[in-house]
């Protein structure tokens, strides 16, 4: 029973995986703010454009693999600070290249967390305020908050944290590999770069948000996971717990997380056995919520709040109501949703919710069936094909004369703090800006192919070592069918589909390369 699930798990994910390179060959999906402002778009794929960056990938790729096989003779000790101390260094470079100033959400959370340090004022928890309709935020809140009264009043210092996260993620990336294809005898450094130079990684440090942090948490939680279910280890399933716990904290997705820990740690009963299992799931579940109930008391005690936190935020139906747009297949409604909850409800979230239930029934009633396969598609087409997780708004950011300098929104495009010969040659829907996306979106679509292939693999030889990876894919790809979308709000599956896809571009090297050492040794230790 067990292996029929393991397959039934990676053949949904590989039809998805299809999906996603036969839509690719078809339908482009963009984010560009400077040509189509704040829209997900669905064009005519680009094939002039799109096969010459595909061989030219695919050249890179092999020379750059070859040159990472050179390094198996050198230590892990020596690689692997080498390889992320470099990384830490053009991400460094970058965040100074591209000054990229607060917007929107996260200008928003900076805010909040100086007035909080400065002056003491938590009015945003009180009816109508940020925090009100989204209590979740005050992680954030309180992380920059702790940074700003701790380290010098600068960007720099928030992004350079972030830079510290993202090295994290990487590392964890290169252990996660290295457990779930333990099978292998070489050193395979070629991960580890490839995750070290993913370039949204790189860029969207330049986000004062909590998609980094949360990421190299949940990574981390992931990494864990995997060796507790091969070592059965109190310690480890207890450091994936608090790793899942804070995961969560910062970005409120730690219940897919968890849910593929649970289905994971299931399919392995026989080998942990059943007291371990009920314990680590225990663990998992209890110290789920701990950061979010301990901040909530801490917060009623020192009477920062009237009402216990969240009684009257923002139901989950709000963003659901939001996924459900034929017009712009679940990306941001334009304030339709908030108005409901504003307005229409005057900030009372059982009101709001009967009002979005409501809200939602008739979209959907309304709807053709026709209509709404189309409008799930393009959903789950743009969101998972887009490939760049917006980096073009997150990461690069527009120039923008209205809110530019120090301490003020940059304006929904993300301006800059001051202006250098980079940013002005990345202007706008300039060439190179545009070549850097279309480079990025290619490299999604090999990443799938190369997934793909991995998949057939596992499937054909009967392996299933990286199951877990495929349950939180999974999970994500369920969760925003449903829920509104941003193809930013799936960063936290990139370091899956990194482990994925170099495992696919490996198989594929060595059979077209006929290496045969490297699958000798591995039937070896297979046996």
């Amino acid at each position: 029973m067990s292996k029929v699930l393991h397959k039934s798990f990676y053949l949904i994910l590989l039809v998805f995986v299809a999906v996603f390179i036969a839509s690719s060959l078809l339908v482009r999906a963009q984010y560009n703010y400077a040509l189509y402002g704040d829209n997900p778009i669905l064009g005519m794929q680009q094939w002039s454009v799109f096969l010459p960056v595909i061989l030219l990938l695919l050249g890179s790729g092999v020379g750059l693999y070859a040159l990472c096989l050179k390094l198996n003779k050198y230590s892990p000790k020596v690689v692997i600070p080498i390889v992320l101390l470099c990384s830490l260094v053009i991400q460094v470079i970058i965040i100074f290249v591209f000054p990229r100033v607060p917007t929107d959400d996260s200008q928003t959370v900076l805010s909040l967390a100086m007035n909080m340090l400065y002056d003491q004022d938590y009015s945003s928890f009180e009816t109508g305020g940020y925090l009100h309709m989204f209590p979740f935020n005050y992680s954030i809140v309180l992380y920059l908050k702790t940074l700003l009264y701790l380290f010098p009043d600068n960007y720099l210092v928030i992004k350079l944290f972030n830079i510290m996260f993202s090295t994290l993620t990487t590392f964890m990336i290169y252990l996660i590999y290295k457990q779930v294809n333990d099978r292998s005898t070489e050193r395979d450094y070629g991960v580890l770069i490839f995750a070290a130079t993913y370039p949204p990684s790189l860029f969207l440090n330049n986000l004062i948000y909590n998609d980094v942090i949360a990421t190299a948490f949940l990574t981390s939680c992931l990494y864990f996971l995997i060796r507790f279910v091969r070592e059965k280890s109190w310690k480890t399933i207890a450091i994936a717990a608090v790793f899942l716990a804070m995961g969560n904290y910062f970005r409120s997705i730690g219940m897919i997380v968890l849910i593929a820990a649970i289905i994971y740690i299931l399919l392995n009963m026989r080998s942990i056995g059943m007291k371990k299992v009920i314990i680590s799931i225990g663990v998992l579940g209890m110290l789920f919520n701990v950061p979010t109930w301990t901040q909530n008391t801490v917060l009623q005690s020192a009477g920062a709040v009237s009402e216990p936190v969240g009684e009257n935020s923002a139901p989950v139906y709000m963003w659901l109501n939001m996924g459900i747009n034929l017009e712009r297949f679940g990306f941001w409604d334009n304030m339709e949703s908030y108005q409901i909850y504003q307005r229409q409800a005057n900030y009372n979230k059982a009101e709001s919710a009967d009002l979005f239930k409501q809200e939602i029934g008739n979209k959907l009633s309304e709807a053709s069936v026709s209509e709404l396969v189309q409008m799930y598609y393009k959903k789950i087409i743009w969101t998972w094909t887009e490939g760049t997780y917006q980096m073009d708004r997150y990461g690069i950011g527009n120039e923008s004369s209205i809110g530019a300098g120090r301490g003020r929104g940059g304006g929904i495009a993300g301006s800059y703090s001051y202006n250098n010969a980079i940013t002005e040659l990345l202007q706008g829907d300039s060439a190179y800006r545009t070549g850097l996306l279309w480079i990025v979106y290619v490299m999604n679509f090999l990443m799938y192919c190369f997934i793909f292939i991995r998949l057939v693999g596992g499937i054909r030889r009967k392996r299933y070592d990286e199951v877990s990876l495929i349950l939180v894919i999974l999970g994500f790809i369920g969760f925003y069918i449903l829920w509104e979308i941003k193809s930013r709000y799936i960063y936290p599956v990139y370091p899956m589909l990194v482990v994925l896809s170099y495992m696919g571009f490996k198989d594929t090297y060595d059979c077209i390369f006929h290496r045969k050492g490297t699958l000798e040794r591995y039937s070896l230790r297979k046996r």
